[in-house]
């Protein structure tokens, strides 16, 4: 164990203080009452809009009605309706339901209205068709531990959150808020944020987004969504991808697919059919398994489902475009992936590196001449490479080169208890890490070496929403990105190094061959 690497979490782990009474947070509809444990306040399950059920299913989030008296805020609510799955790497907490839309707060104890402590709001992911906020791998205590409010919230999945049929367009009962509800959603918590965070002492103006896989890409939606313009001042993208231009389907289009044929498959699947108000009753009028079915990341599909569109008003265009134009929000930003992240490609028949890179398949043979042998192993760190490593690096080159500060990361700390079984990091097992969580991953298993890197890398994140750097005392420098060096901070295996990226020959021929194919799309 490096010397830095304890002496960091000597200098970043904060004492929990005693307990305390629960102040009560005047809300702009009614008041809520938390508890304090362990110097942390928490409000679980506060409504940011209401139950998305009956006619308000498919419509975007509406205000919450004020109530009378005090709100008890101490257990979370469900998370949104879907199929949950056993290997999920955050398991859900409460049972999921169509009424979900509720949010979670935490705060140092001591905190008070006016504090003005930098927020962080997280987004989880799943795929856009399962997760929810109530995981304990997602617990917002040891980050405002270390001095700022952790906000979480529900949004809606699958079918519930992702959904287009020309009934829908027809009535149009949103002025044009069609087909992303569960983005809409992510819109209304973080306009909540903006109402409402300083009461627990936040800071709106110091708002931090941050989430991972379809919840990084859900801050992609934000980065370059003109709804989401001045209500945050930093992001992180964790495993969010940010190469899929030209995957979304449009809402609405007379010349090819469109989400609306989505849905209209679905609805012919569940016996509904028409495309007028009669059709839309029907639809609302649906159990709510009945839209579940066949959504999920361990489900097989039943009948089609769209996923986020371009609805030409939340979504305008890819995210992939708008980075690329430099037309993305100008905040800080951090971006990164893990060292055996998923990507997402068909099988490889014969060749892989011709298959992946054509012309550019010397140079790629070359470059991942240090990966295994394995052709299943190579295949599979290829892929990772075009998913999820090198669109981070990518959207990091994209906001540097569009005038704003930007930092890499890749995460490759395995847990002593998974190093038997995991050769690198997998898709989602960060998080416990930067939540500084990981006793709630692996109760009992964790080692003072485990927790001295999430010590480490929690307190990059939350100097990053402090100050719009990751680096302050005792930590390793993490040098802020520059295209010509192409530096990176790899969280390895016995300490956290910033410096040159040793995957840079990968991520370059990865980034040349993805160019390529995108360009020949164009």
């Amino acid at each position: 164990m490096a010397k830095s690497m304890l002496a960091a979490l000597a200098a970043v782990t904060a004492l929990a203080g005693g307990t305390a009474q629960a102040q009560v947070a005047e809300l702009d509809v009614g008041k809520a009452e938390g508890a304090t444990v362990g110097g942390v306040s928490s409000w679980k399950g506060i409504p940011f809009a209401q139950p998305p059920v009956g006619d308000l299913r498919w419509r975007a989030p509406q205000p919450v009605q004020p109530w009378t008296g005090v709100r008890s805020a101490t257990e979370y609510s469900h998370d949104c309706m879907q199929i949950p799955f056993a290997q999920d790497a955050a398991p859900l907490g409460t049972p999921p339901a169509e009424d979900c839309l509720y949010l979670n707060v935490w705060r140092p104890a001591d905190a008070k209205p006016g504090d003005k402590l930098p927020v962080m709001l997280w987004i989880y992911g799943g795929g856009y068709v399962n997760g929810g906020s109530s995981p304990a791998v997602y617990d917002g205590a040891e980050l405002a531990r270390q001095g700022v409010v952790l906000v979480s919230f529900n949004y809606r999945l699958g079918r519930f959150g992702f959904f287009a049929h020309p009934a829908l367009t027809q009535a149009n009962e949103d002025n044009g808020l069609l087909g992303n509800y569960g983005f809409l959603d992510q819109l209304a918590a973080l306009d909540w944020v903006q109402r409402n965070v300083g009461a627990f002492g936040g800071d709106p103006g110091n708002v931090t987004i941050f989430g991972e896989s379809a919840g990084g890409g859900s801050v992609n939606m934000m980065m370059t969504s003109p709804m989401a313009r001045g209500e945050f001042a930093k992001a992180i993208v964790m495993s969010g991808g940010g190469r899929s231009r030209g995957r979304e389907l449009p809402l609405h289009s007379e010349a090819g697919p469109d989400a609306e044929d989505a849905g209209l498959a679905f609805a012919q699947w569940a016996g509904v059919e028409g495309t007028g108000a009669q059709a839309l009753a029907a639809l609302r009028a649906l159990p709510a398994d009945k839209l579940a079915a066949g959504v999920g990341l361990a489900q097989r599909p039943v009948a089609p489902s769209s996923g986020p569109m371009i609805d030409g008003m939340v979504v305008q265009a890819p995210s992939a475009v708008v980075y690329g134009a430099g037309n993305a929000a100008a905040v800080p930003f951090i971006a990164g992936a893990n060292t055996a992240d998923i990507g997402f490609a068909p099988p490889v028949e014969g060749d892989v590196f011709e298959a992946r890179f054509g012309p550019l398949a010397d140079r790629a043979r070359q470059a991942y001449s240090a990966v295994s042998a394995d052709p299943k192993a190579l295949e599979t760190a290829i892929n990772a490479d075009a998913g999820m490593v090198e669109p981070a690096r990518r959207m990091v080159q994209q906001m540097t080169q569009s005038g704003q500060p930007a930092w890499h990361y890749r995460a490759g700390y395995v847990p002593q208890v998974m190093r038997k079984e995991w050769p690198g990091l997998p898709h989602a097992t960060e998080i416990p890490f930067f939540f500084k969580t990981i006793d709630a991953r692996y109760p009992g298993q964790t080692t003072p070496e485990d927790h001295a890197m999430a010590a480490l890398m929690s307190a990059y994140f939350v100097n990053f929403a402090k100050q719009g750097n990751p680096n302050g005392p005792s930590l390793p420098n993490w040098p802020k990105y520059d295209d010509q060096t192409r530096p990176v901070m790899l969280f390895g295996m016995t300490e956290a190094e910033g410096g040159a990226d040793p995957w840079r020959g990968r991520l370059d021929v990865t980034e040349a061959a993805s160019d390529r194919r995108e360009t020949s799309v164009d």
